[in-house]
């Protein structure tokens, strides 16, 4: 194991930043740290990298103990959210800077900063100024300088942020590449959950300070734990739901459409209302409000019936269409009041149509809701 937080909190004065937080990194690991502004994630940045002495907690390098070691006797290495490359340096003295101070001959540090900026793909950009840089570059240029002393450790603040969509796609490219060629273990500290899906081998979710998730993207997007992981972590719609034990049946009601409790996710046992989440993308529209429905639920038997697997169908008013390059995004209003965004790759619809919006059982979330 290569980095380990062990139940580190930090407050600033009254205000708890960081609240018992643990989580660990293996050898050659890339982490995506994901969480709102606000939430920590620079505290724990810089508790790892040693700028701040945690309230409370332990950090570790390569299993030992480094809480009280200053940042430059800690093999790791930053690239912050801000740029920082000293503009009366050229590219190369920026990349060898910190190198010269340690052990290595001149010589080899001049091969050091060549093998870096390589990677990078800057070699021809040695000897240029920063401020000839574009935005993209100065990222590359930061990132071989936080690479060429070969840290225990990579970890990448918010590495993105000042980038335009297009660049920032590339580079998430170029930082995965690299990463892969380096075999560097990273932590990648970012609130864009695109970013941190396209990148990471492991996601840790931070809310006000605490970790509230960990586990690999795909499974964390399609079944998120609690209702703050399904809202933040992608597009997601939320619909109320009530349970009805009545007559000696018990069904769920969502949206207006009724159905069987076995035919929705476990989050519904036991409760008697329920938060259930539905990613726009699981969510099919068509024109025209359904003409029939299911009116109850089927006589049960030792399998899901037929009306069990049925799709659960809302009828609903479009209220608007917009227009988002690849898609549309189609806003409804379904008979129970509540609002849905439903991804379409046509056109064809205008506020006020009567439409039908179909979901497999399977797609959808729950969360017993205490209100």
């Amino acid at each position: 194991m290569t980095l380990e937080l062990r139940g580190v909190t930090h407050r600033y004065g009254a205000e708890r930043a960081l609240d018992d937080v643990s989580l660990s990194l293996d050898d050659g690991e890339l982490v995506a740290l994901l969480g709102p502004s606000g939430c920590g994630k620079t505290t724990a940045v810089q508790a790892i990298a040693g700028h701040l002495d945690p309230t409370a907690g332990r950090v570790l390098l390569r299993g030992a103990d480094v809480t009280d070691v200053p940042p430059e006797d800690r093999n790791v290495g930053v690239v912050f959210q801000r740029p920082t490359l000293y503009p009366h340096m050229t590219v190369g003295e920026n990349v060898g800077y910190g190198l010269e101070s340690g052990d290595l001959a001149a010589d080899r540090v001049s091969e050091r900063v060549d093998r870096y900026l390589e990677l990078v793909e800057l070699a021809d950009r040695r000897d240029a100024s920063p401020g000839s840089l574009s935005g993209g570059e100065t990222r590359r240029v930061e990132l071989a300088r936080a690479l060429a002393p070969e840290p225990d450790v990579l970890l990448l603040d918010e590495p993105l942020s000042a980038l335009d969509r297009g660049l920032r796609a590339r580079l998430r490219d170029e930082i995965v590449r690299i990463q892969k060629q380096t075999g560097v273990t990273t932590l990648f500290v970012t609130h864009d959950q695109e970013d941190a899906m396209s990148v990471a081998d492991r996601l840790v979710v931070l809310r006000d300070g605490a970790v509230v998730a960990a586990g690999a993207p795909r499974r964390l997007y399609e079944s998120p734990p609690t209702r703050f992981v399904a809202s933040f972590l992608g597009r997601s719609n939320e619909l109320s739901a009530t349970v009805d034990d009545g007559n000696g049946s018990r069904t769920v009601r969502i949206g207006g459409t009724e159905l069987a409790a076995a035919a929705v996710p476990d989050g519904l046992a036991g409760a008697e209302r329920a938060a259930v989440h539905v990613r726009p993308d699981d969510l099919t529209l068509t024109p025209g409000a359904r003409s029939d429905g299911w009116s109850g639920p089927s006589e049960r038997s030792d399998g899901p019936s037929e009306a069990d697997q049925r799709p659960i169908e809302l009828s609903g008013t479009v209220t608007g269409v917009r227009d988002v390059g690849r898609r549309y995004d189609v806003r409804v209003e379904v008979d129970s009041g509540e609002a849905v965004t439903v991804e379409r790759h046509r056109d064809g619809l205008s506020e006020g149509d009567r439409v039908t919006l179909t979901a497999a059982a399977s797609d959808l979330t729950a969360f017993p809701d205490p209100a």
